[in-house]
């Protein structure tokens, strides 16, 4: 690990202020960071603390809830509200990683997680998210893990995250400070795919801080029918190889309202529209699930070691929208 200098931040104000620093980086929970840095990916000249921010409330607003952006994802699942009203969150938050982690990763790290690819921690590797125009080592070297959907001749890289997954079918919004105030972000406009710029991850503003994410009301309509299903090699504190968060609105056996977003197939959490747009009035059966999967997974692309995430996806779908169907709240 690079030698660093670090700063605790007292308010919003002064953190803003030291990330305009070269080379500075904010650090919460370092869950992810502290790893990067270990591996020589990440070389920050300063640590910026943002642990004593006033950041940590969830709160009811607007009929929704916000998500302090510094809130331990263990706080965030176990807590009444979202249990009650967005189970998808708390289902996604309690797949990933291990308690011990959720304990001390926050919100907003969650969204600011990098990819896990195998050549991204390699250093030896080229990799262009790590060091742009040096070419992709996964292209052609072992792709099991990587993207079949958005993907670029730059990179094939997948976001690891659950919760995000999940927050992408809710449509949350991400609250962010800057310079220049307050700005509010859609959750499907926060990350990016690759393009020709595979090294920028997400939309936010080197020096903006996430504060909250606010939950819409409009989610409370699929507290009753939501399920995120993560697929892994182990139980275990795994990276999903396909994820579904599924949440419907049934009325009389009729889908009213779908949302399903995807994890683990595209350098961003997938929303999967197409699957949303096929089971807009449909009956909530094996038959409207199957047309959904196939409409969305239609335009997969696969390389020769992940070709089997497609069919993969395509039997995620179904099962997590028949779980959702049937009462699917789990958590």
């Amino acid at each position: 690990m690079n030698p660093f200098a670090y700063t605790r931040a007292t308010n919003q104000q002064a953190a803003i202020q030291a990330i305009t620093q070269r080379n500075a980086k904010f650090i919460a929970g370092g869950t992810n960071l502290l790893d990067l840095m270990k591996e020589h990916v990440e070389q920050p000249s300063r640590l910026i603390d943002i642990n004593r921010l006033e950041l940590t409330q969830i709160v009811e607003r607007n009929g929704g809830l916000r998500l302090g952006a510094l809130a331990k994802n263990s706080d965030t699942a176990n807590h009444r509200l979202v249990r009650e009203r967005y189970p998808l969150v708390t289902q996604a938050i309690l797949a990933g990683a291990s308690a011990q982690l959720r304990n001390a990763a926050t919100n907003g790290g969650n969204l600011m997680q990098r990819t896990r690819c195998y050549y991204f921690y390699d250093t030896a590797m080229p990799c262009n998210k790590r060091e742009p125009d040096s070419g992709c080592g996964a292209l052609e070297g072992f792709s099991r893990i990587h993207a079949i959907f958005g993907t670029s001749r730059h990179c094939i890289a997948t976001h690891p995250s659950d919760m995000c997954v999940a927050l992408a079918a809710l449509e949350a919004t991400v609250q962010v400070e800057g310079p220049q105030g307050p700005r509010s972000i859609p959750f499907a406009e926060f990350h990016r795919l690759p393009g020709d710029t595979p090294q920028i991850d997400t939309n936010l503003r080197r020096d903006e801080l996430i504060t909250a994410i606010d939950l819409p009301a409009t989610g409370n309509v699929f507290a009753d029918h939501s399920y995120y299903l993560k697929v892994r090699d182990r139980a275990s504190y795994a990276f999903a190889l396909v994820s579904v968060a599924a949440a419907l609105d049934i009325r009389n056996g009729v889908i009213q309202e779908a949302r399903v977003a995807m994890g683990g197939v595209a350098h961003k959490p997938w929303r999967a529209s197409k699957a949303e747009v096929t089971l807009k009035g449909q009956r909530a059966d094996e038959s409207s699930f199957r047309s959904a999967a196939e409409a969305e997974m239609q335009s997969a692309v696969g390389t020769e070691h992940n070709r089997f995430k497609i069919e993969l996806g395509r039997r995620a779908i179904v099962r997590a929208l028949t779980i959702a169907a049937n009462s699917g709240r789990r958590a």
